[in-house]
Parts: structure tokens; sequence; C-alpha cells
């Protein structure tokens, strides 16, 4: 069982930039997003490359560095939704006592080298996210993977083939029977917070899967908002973003770890090997 999840407002609070790097280079949140999503606009160009190489550019023209490191140090400060740490733990060891090995993975369009400082980057089987390319002394210089919203639907389908390699685009689309598939799409979770999952919350859900809606809890108009997913159709269920132990999504999640196990047990009883046909001796002709 795979189970997939967005990273801005869905794990952490708001977005990863504005943790501590916008504080660095003594932008505000709102200023910095305004120009981003004007540039886009203006030159008809994607919002996460728009981003990316913004960040680059008000970084040098504040002085301030923009290596791997400290991409990890800003990691560090994100904040974390309540009982995100000991999350993984608990739902893998549930997974283990109903015999279904469940497997995390990160899908965002945030940044790569950011998530990697966090406490919680160690859980994924693989993060999937926007990457920075880096010189020989370890400064960043261009963007070097953009995670769109539409693009996050390739890595659902990566995880459901198993072609985790990045620079391998024949294995992603080549036809592979449904039975076949390491992560049936019915055994997997997506779990997100806005309109740029959407097309994740879709695919999941159409094709048998969970798709879930969170939001964080006491923020105003927030479950309003979300709710609109449910009455879109492009989610099963709508949860505030508490990943604590007795939480509502935690016992969302252990009952979808149980129809996976119950789904299981019954193909294992109905299937039955075709025993090959006996052959009757032909009569003598004499």
């Amino acid at each position: 069982m795979a189970i997939a999840y967005d990273f801005d407002g869905t794990l952490a609070d708001g977005n990863m930039q504005e943790a501590q790097f916008l504080p660095n280079i003594r932008m505000k949140p709102k200023d910095f997003w305004k120009e981003v999503n004007q540039l886009a606009k203006k030159n008809q160009a994607d919002n996460v490359l728009i981003y990316m190489t913004q960040m680059l550019r008000k970084a040098d023209e504040a002085g301030i560095s923009v290596r791997r490191e400290d991409f990890k140090k800003f990691g560090k400060t994100v904040k974390l939704f309540k009982g995100i740490e000991s999350w993984f733990q608990r739902i893998n060891l549930y997974g283990k006592s109903k015999g279904v090995d469940v497997k995390h993975y990160l899908l965002s369009s945030g940044n790569y080298e950011i998530i990697a400082g966090t406490a919680i980057a160690k859980e994924f089987y693989k993060i999937y996210a926007s990457k920075f390319l880096f010189n020989p002394s370890g400064a960043a210089f261009s963007p070097a993977l953009a995670v769109n919203y539409t693009t996050k639907t390739q890595y659902l389908f990566r995880i459901n083939k198993g072609a985790f390699d990045l620079s391998d685009d024949v294995k992603v689309n080549q036809y592979v029977n449904k039975a076949d598939r390491p992560v049936p799409f019915e055994n997997m979770v997506y779990i997100g917070d806005g309109t740029t999952d959407v097309p994740c919350f879709r695919l999941v859900k159409d094709q048998g899967g969970l798709s879930i809606a969170v939001y964080k809890a006491n923020k105003n108009g927030a479950h309003e908002t979300a709710s609109k997913y449910i009455d879109d159709g492009r989610v099963q269920c709508v949860l505030p973003a508490n990943y604590s132990e007795g939480s509502k999504l935690e016992e969302v999640i252990k009952a979808n770890i149980d129809v996976v196990a119950a789904r299981a047990a019954l193909k294992n009883l109905l299937y039955h090997k075709k025993q090959p046909r006996k052959t009757r001796a032909k009569k003598s002709d004499q």
C-alpha cells in the first residue's frame, strides 16, 4: 500500500520558503508570491520554475548563501502539523499487524533540498519535489526539476508501476497489466490540501483509491473551502491536518489498511489455479 502526500499545507503549516528563506532575504511572503505570479502571467511561464528562479535571484541580491547545506537548515525551521513526527511509525506498525507493507511517498512543488532538512525526510520511500542544480562548490545556480500540479500525477504512475528512475521515460509509459503493477491504485491513498492537488485527488479516487483533503483546523473558512472538494467529487473525505494518535485521520487510514488487507485476503480465497483438463484415451478402432 502507498500513501502519497503533498507537503505545504498538508504536512506543514504554510509554504516552506516562508519559514526561514524569505525572512533571510528580507521579503514578505505576499510580496514574493505576488512577483512570482506576475512574472509567470506576463511570460506565460511555469509558476514553479519562476519561483525557483526568483529564489536564486533574490538571494543573490540580498547576499544570502543558497548552498545545499543552507537549504537543509531552512528545512529544520519548517513547522510541521501536530503528531506528524510519530505518524509514520504508527501507521507502518499498524500495517504490519495486518500484513500490509505501507510505504510513504512525497509529491511536492516545494524544494527537495528544504524538505531534506526536515525531521520527517527519512520517513519517505521516495521524495518527488522540485530540485536545484548545484555547482562543484555546492551553490545552487539553476532549477533542475519542476514539479507542478499536473506533473504530480506522473509520480503516482511511477509508484503504481515501480518506475522510480526519473531519467527513464520508457518504463513509466510502458503498458503493464494492472494485475502486475507493484502498487494497484486501489491500494493507494493521496493526501493533499489545495487546488494544486486536484489532478492527483481525481486520479487516485477515479482509479479506486482513497483521496483525502486536509485543512488547518483553526483557520477561518478552511473547512468550508476543503469541503468543496467533496461537493465536486474530487475526494472521499475532508479532515483536519492532525496526525496525532487517535485522530480522525489516523482512524481513516487504519480503516483503509483494513480494507486493503481484507481485499487481498478475499482475492486469495477466490483465486484458484486452473487444473489441466485430463484427456481421455481414444478407444481402439478394432
